[in-house]
């Protein structure tokens, strides 16, 4: 009995899918319409459908176990090239200890139209079925479908037996290609109570069906929308329509055992768990460099400081994210290589250790997702970072990231909440932080001087000092060399630059902004007498991303960002202004971003200033609609042209 309620307290928080009902064709059962379809009915431009995806979830509970069955059945048409890659399948399992999972009887096979109209069948050799270990917990069965192209219909399915815990998975209903049918079916016996979460902006059909036995739910979405990336989008998995399951009680031999996971049980759990908990009470060997240096150091803050970039230069990341110490913290150590968890672990063992008040706190990044504050579980996380207070101020410390300043919140985890472990006093230790600082923001100074020359050839030098975030963004580039750098925040967005030379400042002073100082040259525009060039170069902002009609995710900037632009530029002898861009201030209705342009312009001469503030970091999907008119006035603010004309001789 103590054994069972251990795997069902430490059954994950994920989720489940389902299968089948009489609208559901049996496998290898192909329709020569299916074949034929060229384009998606309800989505025009998908590369691929998903014509149904079905999983049946069916939980049995015995007198001292209980288990999970889960069979899954898809199918997909290829419509384009661009789908071709749907025919990689990749099926991730739980494989440790008592609680791995068992995956079997994969089935496949490929469907396509000869040249007589046939249907040609082609099924997959189980030879192709490789098998990897990702880490010490988890492991992968991968296969490609046979002759997949254009045209064809590829089907697959299998089975997963697991404990209890393999039931409680996450159900995604949609994908990033439009699905036809999505549908999920759980069978509970009466023993076992569960709950199920509803995330979806669509009406989710639902069958129940009771007997002494237990229940049976059926979930059914129909003509579900591909969900594409959208520029500053946070995660897909954010504004997925999916449910999640999760358990409430389990009656065993006539007693109710409740089996709902809390965060304090949460905390328990992780600091008993071998790769976790245990590994901070791991005694780092230490180096003579290291112990000599900090000896001489009394500053809290400057001991933080020494420890973090020690990490950050002795530890190569291996680019496995997560909240473990598989390898453990001594090994990882000893190889100076490691996950995200064995390096963050042990940045966090040398801080409390410099008697620093630091701690592990778990966090979701912006490509996982915010955290469900209902639905305990460690899968929610997909990295550890140290959490430092000094003198009442939080430091979050992320050792694997090169490029962002210890005073910086990292950007993949800012204005989100983490849940710090053994900060807190009391019995638990844990407790929810939220990871936000309005004086940090990303801001770039941008000053350009040019001239141009009656053959219409704009010459000069500019600055751009990016602090903060800014800086941050820049970094991975310029370690790549200057050319990429160039190529990435100038060029692309401004072609007919030519770039003579650049240099840079403060590359390795993570504490001050990088300068970086450019000569260039630009051929303008020109039609007859007149000339034509924009004062919109070198800020980034050349490009509205916001001009889709229709958005299906919030506006994440990640931090409040401020652009300052003060530009000069001489004119031609014998050349005047005709048309100059107005003065002028405009807002939202919240004062959430502010524009401000001041133009001042001579007989041979023009000054501009633009101040672009914008003041939170989030807009609502709500917000779009306004949000997307005032950026289309404000890019075409942006670009407004300065015409110059040749003066006609008296």
């Amino acid at each position: 009995m103590r054994k069972l309620l251990l795997i069902l307290m430490l059954a994950s928080s994920c989720m489940c899918r389902s299968q089948d009902q009489t609208d559901i064709p049996e496998f290898g059962k192909i329709d020569k319409s299916e074949l034929k379809m060229t384009e998606c009915d309800f989505d025009k431009n998908a590369e691929a459908e998903v014509l149904f995806d079905v999983e049946r979830v069916k939980f049995e509970v015995y007198s001292y176990s209980a288990w999970a069955k889960i069979s899954r059945h898809v199918r997909i048409k290829i419509l384009n090239s661009r789908g071709l890659d749907n025919g990689n399948i990749k099926i991730d399992y739980y494989d440790f200890g008592l609680e791995a999972e068992h995956v079997d009887n994969i089935k496949a096979q490929t469907y396509n139209l000869d040249r007589s109209g046939n249907i040609e069948t082609f099924t997959l050799d189980k030879k192709s079925i490789f098998e990897k270990q990702i880490n010490k917990k988890y492991s992968q069965k991968a296969f490609t479908l046979p002759e997949v192209k254009v045209g064809s219909v590829i089907e697959f399915s299998y089975e997963i037996n697991g404990t209890i815990g393999s039931g409680f998975r996450e159900w995604d209903f949609q994908r990033s290609i439009p699905v036809k049918l999505s549908r999920y079916v759980l069978f509970s016996p009466t023993e076992l109570e569960i709950t199920a979460q509803e995330f979806n902006t669509s009406t989710i059909e639902e069958k129940t069906e009771k007997n002494r036995s237990g229940t049976l739910k059926t979930y059914t979405l129909n003509n579900v929308p591909a969900l594409r990336d959208e520029p500053f989008m946070t995660c897909k998995r954010d504004y997925l329509q999916r449910m999640e399951i999760k358990p409430v009680a389990v009656t065993l031999q006539g007693r109710r055992n409740i089996i709902a996971r809390s965060w304090g049980s949460l905390f328990n759990y992780l600091m008993s768990d071998s790769d976790f908990g245990v590994q901070l009470k791991k005694n780092i060997p230490r180096t003579n460099d290291l112990d000599d240096v900090l000896q001489k150091v009394k500053n809290p803050y400057d001991k933080m400081m020494i420890i973090y970039h020690y990490v950050q230069k002795n530890m190569e990341w291996n680019g496995f994210s997560n909240i473990w110490a598989h390898e453990g913290v001594r090994a990882a150590w000893k190889d100076k290589k490691g996950t995200s968890g064995e390096i963050n672990l042990i940045l966090v063992n040398l801080l409390k250790d410099a008697n620093l008040e630091a701690s592990p706190i778990l966090v979701s990044t912006r490509n996982n997702g915010r955290i469900n504050p209902v639905n305990p579980g460690p899968n929610q996380f997909d990295k550890v970072m140290a959490f430092v207070v000094i003198n009442e101020k939080m430091f979050v410390l992320d050792a694997t990231d090169k490029y962002t300043s210890p005073k910086l919140i990292p950007w993949d985890v800012l204005n989100s909440d983490g849940l710090v472990l053994e900060y807190k006093t009391g019995w638990d230790n844990w407790g929810w932080q939220t990871l936000t600082d309005d004086n940090e923001i990303f801001k770039d100074i941008v000053v350009v001087n040019g001239s141009i020359d009656e053959k219409g050839e704009l010459s000069g030098d500019a600055t751009v000092t990016s602090y903060d975030y800014s800086r941050a963004k820049r970094l991975p580039a310029l370690k790549e060399g200057k050319e990429k750098l160039l190529n990435k925040f100038f060029n692309a967005s401004n072609p007919s630059l030519h770039i003579d030379t650049m240099m840079i400042e403060n590359e390795k002073a993570d504490t001050l902004p990088l300068v970086q100082k450019i000569n260039f040259t630009q051929n303008l525009s020109t039609s007859g007498e007149y000339k034509y060039f924009t004062t919109n170069i070198f800020t980034g902002l050349e490009k509205n991303p916001f001009t889709a009609d229709k958005r299906y995710s919030d506006i994440s900037f990640g931090a409040n960002q401020q652009f300052v632009i003060a530009e000069s530029f001489f004119i031609p002898d014998g050349y005047s202004f005709d048309e100059m861009p107005k003065n002028i201030r405009m807002m939202l209705p919240d004062t959430s971003v502010v524009f401000t342009r001041v133009i001042a312009a001579e007989q041979d001469h023009v000054s501009v200033r633009i101040d672009l503030e914008i003041r939170k970091s989030l807009f609502t999907i709500a917000e779009y609609d306004n949000f997307r008119e005032f950026y289309k006035k404000l890019f075409d603010l942006l670009n407004e042209q300065i015409v110059i004309k040749k003066n006609k001789r008296s």
